[in-house]
């Protein structure tokens, strides 16, 4: 027992100080690696410099081949596996040897030694080297060895400020390190003991002779079969230093800033893709610069799983005359028409439209505010499908005030809108021309949930670390192929149906790169697109999607300046197209089916709606049942016209004889103001008989004064003889109207002739009475300069 604890005692104590001094003297921290991107098949698609301005890429264990690992320890430390840190028969060697001076001087430095002076660099001394020695054994104790070994092939010197064989395997041979020949894999072990006089690319030839004559060594020892070494000495070798990886420069910067610290984060882009992104972004742009237009962003989206595959978040990341660095793809902007379809969607779903249902396209003014379509011009009537087709604003102002701006915008924050969120109680009706900020980020996504049947959730950017694991043993050659990713849940913003319908509609566009030849436009991929240009003409959109992608674009100006030629169609819609038939050439084609919960009805062509007594002209429309409007058509109404034809009679006034029965159009008052103010050709009503006494002074469809609007205040100048606009929406039988200005008679005129009048200085009453006796009041402000 005695002898026991004689034995044990001396331990302990050992034990102790060692602990005592590991705790005072620390393992040194580990090194600041280059930070780097990974593609999805874990390739390095963008590298950074460490904070200490060197090229150190981790070297990971599943990265260090048999060739490598081999390689090292029978040239560094052929017995690294065996000792603990020191290698006692070693130094005596090397002792031996410095002292009688015969043989090779050598500092007997394990492989864990040099990991030591790595990490601590200092002067090479007898003392320093003692330390070494003892932060070896420390860090022994602390690392495997297969993570020592880790430590120092990410620690070796290649010249230059490049360090560790992942940087100089990139580098120099472009090529990670487990991708390596044997002759290169050589090649990167010799060099590290004359980082200064072997430099890649500058003494290529003695870096061969060198890689040979230890390929050689190594053969006879037996390390590597015989076939191996002579293929490797037969390699040439014609290595040059290249640029670090420098894919996707803007998302890169945006996933090193969302996991800092990390050495590598795993990106969901697909490298070839990227690439082609770039290039054709980039190519792109430099016609569209004597136009004025400097850039231009994309994003292209894998829909089943909702991983971007390209980024493109600038036309060149190193244009900082044009504000490269700016990522246009997080870029708050207005979107212009590109939320039309949504709109119409959520209308879809609350049964206020169908496809074929007719809206009005005229001059309205919704409470102060009169949008304008694009083209200056409307329509009268036009069919939903069409209206959205052709990106009307009218029509899609009308609807979005139907169905309500805080219903919209509710959904907009749903799908992640931040703009939207921060400032929806300030937002009207102009939101849906683009009143709002949006990014392409957000827009993109947004369609993507059309081509997922109305189901939303977020973009993924990066990969979890078992897809990346797949995809790193499929590139290796491990698997035959990716493991599918699963798709992710979603949120469901609008029903399948109304997201199949819009698909629908968008899909109808005539493509701009037809007509081209059968034989190729038979293997172009199927999309469906929406466009959009924001006021001014200063930011140019074109989303387009089909089963398989998403893919959006914006082009423009980061410095917020239009030009006259920037509109979505005309300026995003190529690059759209040509992205789409770069990445997604002769694709399968599979396309989107209609859902069960839609169906078909005849509807009548002249409104849209389900027939009603007078339709002959029908026509078939997708509805959703028990939700779409099943109001009957009444475009045509019944009237009791006099014997003459010159009067029309109410059942009040109708006499007991002397009338027949015919059918009028039954138009909205606006859409009769405005065929009316065009000359277009209706039928229209004959004035109402004027000795009827009940519907005098009623309310019921007095005229809407059109111009001025209501409660607006006008500043006019002094120097000219400014007039203000008087114009009506009258019901169709009514032939006259009288205009009073605070209450004095101003004149009479036809219901659908403009009025032109110099207004005096302050708040005005204006009136307007109708040849029915019904009148309208609204206030204004004038003011002069």
């Amino acid at each position: 027992m005695k002898r026991a604890a004689k034995v044990l005692l001396p331990l302990l104590v050992l034990a102790v100080l060692g602990w005592g001094l590991d705790q005072l003297f620390p393992v040194p921290p580990p090194p600041q690696y280059s930070p780097i991107v990974l593609a999805a098949d874990g390739s390095v698609l963008h590298a950074f410099l460490n904070p200490t301005q060197k090229w150190r890429m981790k070297t990971e264990l599943r990265e260090i081949t048999p060739a490598l690992r081999n390689t090292i320890i029978e040239k560094e430390d052929r017995y690294f596996y065996y000792h603990f840190g020191v290698n006692p028969l070693a130094i005596l060697k090397a002792a031996g040897r410095n002292l009688t001076g015969t043989g090779r001087t050598t500092g007997a430095s394990t492989i864990t030694m040099q990991v030591a002076r790595l990490l601590e660099p200092k002067e090479r001394t007898v003392g320093n080297k003692l330390l070494e020695m003892l932060r070896a054994v420390q860090l022994e104790a602390h690392y495997s060895k297969a993570e020592i070994l880790q430590l120092y092939l990410n620690l070796v010197p290649y010249g230059g400020n490049i360090e560790g064989v992942k940087s100089a395997a990139l580098l120099y041979f472009q090529q990670p390190p487990d991708y390596l020949s044997l002759a290169q894999t050589v090649t990167l072990a010799i060099i590290p003991n004359r980082p200064r006089g072997l430099v890649l690319g500058r003494h290529n030839e003695a870096i061969r002779q060198e890689r040979n004559r230890w390929l050689r060594r190594f053969g006879q020892q037996g390390l590597f079969p015989k076939q191996d070494i002579e293929d490797a000495l037969l390699e040439p070798l014609d290595a040059q230093r290249h640029a670090a990886p420098a894919l996707a420069p803007h998302l890169a910067r945006r996933l090193v800033r969302q996991f800092p610290g990390q050495a590598s984060v795993a990106s969901t882009l697909q490298r070839g893709k990227q690439a082609k992104a770039e290039d054709l972004t980039r190519n792109y742009v430099r016609r569209l610069h004597e136009l004025g237009i400097s850039n231009a962003a994309v994003l292209v989206i894998n829909n089943r799983t909702r991983a971007v595959e390209a980024y493109v978040g600038s036309a060149d990341f190193r244009d900082a005359a044009n504000k490269g660095q700016n990522d246009g793809v997080q870029a708050i902007r207005s979107p212009g028409s590109t939320l039309k379809p949504f709109l119409y969607a959520l209308a879809l779903d609350k049964g206020l439209v169908t496809p074929k249902l007719l809206l009005p396209d005229v001059p309205t003014n919704f409470g102060g505010y009169q949008p304008e379509n694009f083209d200056k011009r409307c329509n009268g009537e036009i069919p939903l499908d069409r209206a959205l087709a052709y990106s009307l604003n009218i029509p899609a102002v009308r609807t979005l005030n139907e169905l309500g701006v805080p219903v919209f915008t509710a959904k907009l924050r749903e799908a992640g809108f931040r703009t939207v969120a921060r400032s929806a109680p300030r937002l009207g009706l102009s939101t849906i021309l683009g009143g709002c900020g949006a990014t392409l980020e957000e827009l993109t996504n947004l369609y993507v949930t059309l081509a997922n049947g109305g189901g939303y959730a977020p973009l993924r950017f990066a990969r979890r670390n078992e897809e990346l694991r797949i995809a790193q043993e499929a590139r290796a050659g491990n698997r035959k192929q990716t493991q599918p990713t699963k798709p992710i849940q979603n949120s469901q913003l609008f029903s399948p149906a109304a997201a199949f319908l819009i698909t629908d509609i968008l899909a109808q566009l005539t493509r701009p790169d037809l007509p081209v030849g059968y034989e190729t436009s038979i293997r172009l991929p199927k999309i469906a697109w929406k466009t959009g240009t924001s006021y001014g003409r200063r930011d140019a959109w074109s989303i387009g999607y089909n089963k398989e992608y998403t893919i959006g674009v914006w082009v423009g100006n980061f410095s917020g300046q239009g030009s006259p030629a920037l509109t979505g169609s005309d300026i995003a819609t190529p690059l759209l197209f040509d992205l789409f038939n770069t990445l997604a050439y002769n694709s399968p084609n599979n396309w989107f089916q209609p859902p069960a919960t839609l169906d078909f009805r005849l509807v009548c062509a002249e409104s849209g709606r389900p027939p009603g007594e007078n339709c002959p002209n029908q026509l078939i429309d997708y509805f959703l049942p028990g939700v779409s409007p099943s109001l009957r058509c009444q475009h045509q109404k019944e009237v009791l016209l006099s014997a003459d034809g010159q009067y029309v009679y109410c059942r009040a006034c109708a006499p007991a004889a002397g009338y027949r029965r015919e059918l009028y159009p039954n138009l909205l008052p606006e859409v009769a103001s405005f065929k009316e103010a065009q000359g277009l050709p209706y039928r229209r009503l004959p004035a109402h008989n004027p000795a009827c006494q009940l519907v005098r002074g009623g309310r019921e469809k007095a005229p809407s004064i059109t111009s001025p609007l209501a409660n607006t205040e006008y500043v006019l100048n002094k120097g000219e003889q400014q007039q203000l606009l008087l114009s009506c929406a009258t019901d169709n039988e009514v032939r006259q109207v009288s205009w009073y200005v605070n209450d004095q008679f101003l004149r009479t005129a036809a219901a659908t002739e403009r009025v032109f009048f110099r207004p005096p200085a302050g708040t005005l009453k204006i009136s307007c009475a109708d040849d029915h006796g019904r009148n309208t009041n609204i206030q204004v402000v004038v003011s002069e300069m």
